[in-house]
């Protein structure tokens, strides 16, 4: 009878009706049958992603686990005994981190309350992280507010947790099996669920923070210095380099935050920091609003940098060809195996992606004496005898542009490597390999093995190439200032990791200080031509930007509602 009654509310809000739902519910009630084409009598399981799906999923969301685990242990310490289920799901709505009592595994595991389970709201419907992923607001789904007959037991409260740039990154969420039926009964679950949330915001801001200035908020000074209420990151110039959520309201215009100026909206300047520090009682760190309003400030200084040799990143010469990016992290993985064997490789990408500098990498991982480099436009017969006539040992013969080579020297070329036993070639090209006009045994020879370089506006590891280039090619002190910053990863970048080098080169030049801002910036030279795919661009920008609409934005050039109107229309999603 209750099921019955639950699917006849449904149909009452699907006709317009308002039934005393919380109106996010009914919206959410709405999209499970208009948008889902789901139906509320259907007693699905749980979604439980594969062993391995879930390590993809735990390892995209390290830095967030390591970042929550010590205030779900606390919370989970809270509610100890009280059959509560704390859940961290990424911003894809799957939980990468756990915590429950396992008197009660077997029913968490059957209820999806578990390691794994796909909590997003097409796919389970009407739930507590689902709804909190869509509103990206702190929710309570109660009972048959949920809106399949699998749940109507469960009582689920999440909160959104934000990255320092105001990106979704992860939901906490904090469930109940059974539940007294008051909607109100959950009220302390909010509350603590919320404050846990912060807490993690504010931890992962100070774990990136330790090079920039820190500005921690509360309205009491009582709970200033243990438990503020909100924060920034500032640069030397005071502008956000990155906030936590609840200091999203200091900036009521609802515009971007990184890249303001913090004397916008308080009294202060990065000058008056040092008098907010520890050593002065906390009720004298006063912060007048410009609204008229006050806060309580706590300043936490820069640390100095540790210094270390560039010679000691872990890894090798590979490791540093890239930052955090699943696809160079695989390629990598590949080229490290092959490093060490005598395959002859293929590395293609468009130009400028980097493929001269990892045919070096290899070389320098693997066993080869010799290092032989060779532009093949133009290469006659003679000049490759010459230069391959006294070669070393194992030598790496690197072949540049094999898609320039004459005709006449592919016999030539054929010899060489089958005269030289010790010859490792590896050929670089910017030409899809099957189009290759290249004699059928000569091919062979060289085409191994084959590694495609993406293009620079499919990598998620941007801002970490702008740091890793500019420390090389400026002085240690030099940084970008947040709106140059946002202004080169918006750029689409047609001449890939050479026109990022050209293009920092030219903003050192022309900076007069220590802070690259944008009138120091070349303007773009946007020679990229119409790709034949637009949705397949649109696509590789959003896994670039790892499904984040407002990075996608900005790589595009475009306000966030575009790129949603163009997603619809190329029928895309997230993947879950």
């Amino acid at each position: 009878m209750r099921d019955h009654k639950h699917v006849e509310e449904i149909e009452q809000v699907l006709g317009g009706s308002q039934t005393g739902r919380d109106g996010f519910v009914s919206a959410s009630w709405r999209r499970c049958v208009e948008l889902y084409g789901m139906d509320p009598m259907r007693r699905d399981p749980a979604y439980i992603v594969t062993e391995s799906e879930l390590r993809d999923h735990r390892k995209q969301a390290e830095w967030m686990i390591g970042a929550a685990r010590s205030s779900l242990q606390s919370l989970f310490r809270q509610v100890a005994g009280q059959n509560y289920v704390l859940l961290l799901t990424d911003a894809k709505g799957v939980c990468v981190d756990f915590f429950g009592d396992d008197l009660f595994v077997d029913d968490l595991r059957a209820a999806g309350l578990y390691l794994g389970s796909n909590w997003s709201e097409s796919l389970a419907g009407t739930c507590g992280v689902g709804a909190c992923i869509v509103t990206q607001e702190p929710v309570t789904v109660h009972q048959d507010d949920h809106f399949g007959n699998a749940h109507t037991t469960l009582s689920c409260t999440a909160a959104p947790i934000f990255d320092s740039l105001g990106g979704l990154a992860a939901v906490l969420d904090i469930s109940l099996l059974r539940s007294p039926t008051p909607k109100r009964s959950q009220n302390l679950a909010m509350s603590l669920v919320t404050n846990a949330a912060r807490r993690v915001e504010m931890a992962n801001l100070m774990a990136e923070s330790r090079r920039d200035w820190v500005l921690r908020l509360s309205a009491s000074p009582e709970f200033l210095d243990v438990d503020p209420e909100a924060a920034v990151r500032l640069d030397g110039g005071g502008r956000v380099l990155g906030y936590t959520r609840a200091a999203r309201r200091l900036f009521p215009d609802g515009g971007e935050v990184i890249g303001r100026r913090i004397d916008e909206v308080l009294g202060l300047s990065v000058d008056d920091l040092p008098d907010l520090m520890r050593d002065r009682p906390t009720e004298e760190r006063i912060i007048e609003m410009r609204d008229g309003g006050a806060l309580f400030g706590h300043a936490i200084a820069p640390q100095a940098p540790r210094t270390a040799p560039r010679s000691s990143r872990r890894g090798g010469p590979l490791a540093g060809l890239a930052g955090e990016d699943p696809a160079m992290a695989q390629l990598l993985a590949q080229a490290a195996k092959l490093a060490r064997t005598s395959v002859p490789l293929l590395i293609t990408g468009a130009t400028g992606t980097g493929k001269t500098k990892l045919a070096h990498a290899i070389h320098m991982v693997g066993t080869a004496n010799g290092f032989l480099s060779l532009d093949c436009a133009g290469l006659s017969p003679d000049v490759l005898r010459e230069a391959t006539a006294a070669l070393p040992g194992p030598t790496t013969l690197v072949l540049r542009r094999i898609e320039d080579l004459p005709g006449g020297t592919a016999p030539t070329l054929t010899a060489v490597l089958d005269g030289g036993p010790c010859l490792r070639p590896i050929v670089t090209t910017c030409a899809d390999p099957a189009a290759l006009a290249l004699p059928g045994p000569l091919f062979h020879r060289l085409a191994g093995a084959t590694l495609r370089l993406p293009s620079l506006r499919q990598r998620r590891d941007l801002g970490w190439l702008l740091d890793r280039v500019l420390h090389r090619r400026a002085p240690e002190d030099m940084r970008l200032s947040p709106s140059a910053r946002a202004a080169l990863l918006g750029r689409s970048w047609p001449g890939n990791l050479r026109e990022l080098e050209q293009v920092l080169d030219v903003a050192i030049a022309l900076c007069d200080g220590r802070v690259i801002d944008l009138p120091d910036l070349p303007a773009p030279v946007d020679s990229t031509p119409e790709p034949p795919d637009a949705e397949e661009q649109l696509e590789q920008v959003m896994e670039a930007c790892g499904w984040n609409m407002a990075r996608a934005a900005r790589r595009l050039g475009v306000n966030r509602s575009t790129v949603l109107r163009r997603l619809r229309k190329a029928g895309l999603q997230a993947p879950s």
